[in-house]
């Protein structure tokens, strides 16, 4: 009998200890900072997950079930406090970021082939001499084409580790034999000021896509590079910007406010009230300021513009704004996802909450937009109902509301022309772009030959091409039935303007594309009244 206690209990022991540490792993109990100590809620919701992982009658994969039970969780709190998966992480980060690493170029899959539609402006691929038209036919000694590749495939052989390099084989048109390029992976920027040049020889311009990583350091060159041009006034657009990093915003704002002038206070859950003001000499702190704003403009770009409208700098533009006042942290759920959670609101320096209200549901919430088109407010101010319990006075005596949205100082209605409204909708579905590629593709040692100047003067958007841009669409599915009678000459304009961008880059589409720009055309009228 002792003899066999002495087998059974070192297999006892080790059978503890296998227990023990397999609960461990499972239960995860830190309780380092106190914020994931064990509570009956958590407990619940563990011990559910682990019957359907161990009892339940099919296989389940239970990673799904915790992505919606997530979701559904956060979908109850507020439209803005969101679940971002592991699988998308590195994609929303990188767009956050400001730059990736990799080639640098952007590229249709044309048949079976990648073709670069153009080298990214500072990237590596620019550098080595990589063109637009450029067939990419080899990775590596790797075959790109004639294999139905996956986007996603051809950029997981593009990208790769900083410094690292990718060997390429390259046809290119008028050259006989392959071109070789060894392109060492770089840091390309994802540029978020799209375009800066002048509208006037004393107004500049700037628009700005998103607050990322490097939103403030680009708009400083920008700014600088205006300044040395001439520029005495800034229309800075920030129209359909969705918003981004609260500091990159609050540092923009800091270029036009004097030293210790409140841009936003924001306030917790426990009521504390954190506020944050101009630290340094903008460079524009002197000059006029232009904010061009619509309903598409939403969190720190509402910064922004409630900083400089509640401190009478400058004049806002537009129409009124998205109307999101939730601040929210990024944290880490541990697993390579993350959940963005709003951990505070802001208020603009006069005390006002743009938050607009989203208590009843979150379609409703989303769909917003539908609700102002319909009650008239994009053509008209006078259809703006803001509550009188929500109106404030800024120091210079200037009357501003809260409640949902910066209502502009200076409105400007949506145009809701049937036909420009097709044209915009061909641009965003990226028809003009694919079709432009085409155009170019057949004449690319004459395109990439040209400057811009050159370009300007020599380019025209005839009549046959747009009888062909025509013929394109309603042979591609969806096949688009669009009719364009009177507006044929805003469709040439929008054309040269992605040929542009296929060409020079954003700069060049949105000089072209603003050429009849109602709001910018306003803002030109407001700059030459106050000469």
């Amino acid at each position: 009998m002792k003899d066999k206690n002495k087998i059974y209990i070192p297999l006892l022991l080790g059978m503890a200890c296998a227990l023990g540490i397999f609960l461990g792993a499972r239960l995860d109990l830190s309780t380092s900072d106190g914020l994931f100590s064990e509570n009956p809620k958590k407990q619940k919701l563990n011990r559910l997950i682990d019957y359907i992982d161990y009892e339940y009658v099919d296989d389940v994969n239970t990673d799904s079930i915790v992505d919606v039970t997530v979701n559904r969780i956060l979908e109850n709190l507020d439209p803005h406090s969101v679940y971002i998966p592991k699988k998308e992480y590195d994609a929303v980060s990188e767009n956050m970021q400001g730059d990736f690493v990799g080639i640098g170029v952007s590229f249709y899959s044309v048949g079976d082939t990648v073709v670069v539609i153009q080298p990214l402006e500072g990237g590596p691929s620019e550098n080595v001499g990589i063109h637009g038209g450029d067939r990419i036919l080899y990775a590596n000694n790797e075959q790109l084409f004639g294999k139905n590749l996956s986007n996603d495939s051809i950029i997981s052989q593009l990208k790769g580790e900083e410094g690292s390099k990718v060997s390429l084989k390259v046809l290119r048109q008028g050259e006989k034999d392959l071109l070789d390029f060894n392109v060492t992976r770089g840091k390309v920027p994802l540029k978020s000021v799209d375009a800066a040049y002048m509208l006037t020889n004393k107004l500049g311009y700037i628009k700005i896509n998103r607050f990322s990583e490097t939103t403030y350091e680009e708009f400083d060159m920008a700014l600088e590079n205006l300044r040395r041009q001439g520029a005495k006034e800034i229309a800075l657009d920030l129209r359909n910007n969705p918003g981004g990093y609260l500091a990159e915003a609050i540092n923009v704002a800091d270029e036009f406010l004097k030293d210790d002038k409140l841009i936003l206070f924001t306030k917790n859950k426990s009521g504390a009230i954190e506020k944050t003001y101009a630290q340094r000499e903008g460079d524009f702190e002197d000059g006029r300021v232009y904010v061009l704003i619509n309903e598409g403009s939403a969190s720190a770009s509402e910064v922004v513009a409630g900083a400089l409208q509640d401190n009478d700098v400058g004049t806002i533009v537009g129409r009124r704004s998205y109307g999101k006042g939730l601040v929210q942290r990024e944290m880490d759920l541990g697993d390579g996802s993350a959940v963005r959670l709003t951990i505070a609101r802001y208020y603009t320096p006069t005390g006002r909450s743009i938050q607009k209200p989203y208590e009843e549901n979150n379609e409703k919430y989303f769909n917003d937009y539908l609700r102002r088109y319909r009650n008239g407010e994009l053509q008209s101010a006078d259809s703006i109902h803001v509550a009188d319990s929500l109106r404030y006075i800024t120091p210079g005596g200037k009357v501003v509301y809260g409640g949902g949205g910066i209502i502009p100082d200076v409105f400007v209605p949506k145009d809701v022309d049937a036909e420009k409204e097709q044209i915009s909708l061909l641009l965003n579905r990226g028809f003009m772009s694919r079709f432009i590629f085409e155009v170019l593709d057949e004449n690319r040692n004459y395109y990439n030959s040209l400057s811009t100047k050159e370009f300007e003067k020599e380019v025209l958007i005839d009549d046959s091409m747009v009888a062909d841009f025509l013929k394109y669409i309603r042979s591609h599915p969806p096949g688009l039935n669009i009719r364009i009678t009177s507006y044929e000459p805003l469709l040439k304009q929008y054309l040269k303007a992605v040929m542009a961008e296929q060409l020079f880059g954003t700069n060049a589409f949105e000089q072209l594309k603003n050429a009849d720009d109602r709001i910018i055309d306003k803002v030109i009228q407001l700059s030459k009244e106050k000469t």
